[in-house]
């Protein structure tokens, strides 16, 4: 599930969203009310359930083929998400629904991005999609889902290495 051109994505829970408008997200280290949203790149980063913790990690321009190998794995592509084993059954049972929003008015956020922000209300183009099985969507963009005890102990290496990373909703992980 990926936006089209010229839009971007909010994934949710929620299929009733009929216009959203600006918030401070309590997870937000920002002050300012926006509308989230992701493009193209960063979707697979939001194929979970919400507060499902997650460790990201890929390759990059500066990425070593030993740090790929280590994290990632021989032959096991160029992405890695790792999620808890108790968030097995919500990853396979959660409906996630994809809003397609219009890219004009989005900025984007970060450094380096990791997503764009609107600081006005957003009417989504249509109805939300659904996303459907969240394993088999990972599946079919080659990225290789890890189930772990806790996601600690990979976060660190991952943090530590040369390859590129993103963690989410990491305060819900198991210490």
């Amino acid at each position: 599930m990926r936006p089209d051109p010229g839009e971007v994505l909010h994934f949710s829970e929620d299929p009733t969203i009929e216009r959203f408008v600006p918030h401070v997200a309590p997870t937000s280290r920002k002050s300012e009310p926006y509308v989230w949203a992701v493009g193209a790149d960063r979707c697979p980063d939001y194929w979970f359930p919400r507060a499902c913790p997650r460790a990201l990690a890929w390759t990059g321009p500066g990425t070593t083929a030993e740090d790929a190998v280590r994290i990632i794995g021989a032959g096991c592509g160029d992405r890695v998400h790792a999620i808890e084993y108790g968030w097995l059954r919500p990853m396979l049972e959660t409906r996630l629904y994809a809003y397609r929003l219009p890219a004009d008015g989005f900025a984007p956020i970060g450094d380096p991005p990791h997503a764009v922000v609107s600081t006005v209300p957003v009417t989504p183009l249509g109805p939300p999609e659904p996303v459907g099985d969240l394993v088999e969507l990972h599946e079919r963009a080659g990225i290789q889902v890890r189930l772990l005890d806790s996601l600690w102990p990979f976060w660190e290496e991952v943090i530590g290495s040369s390859l590129e990373f993103s963690g989410i909703r990491m305060r819900n992980a198991r210490r």
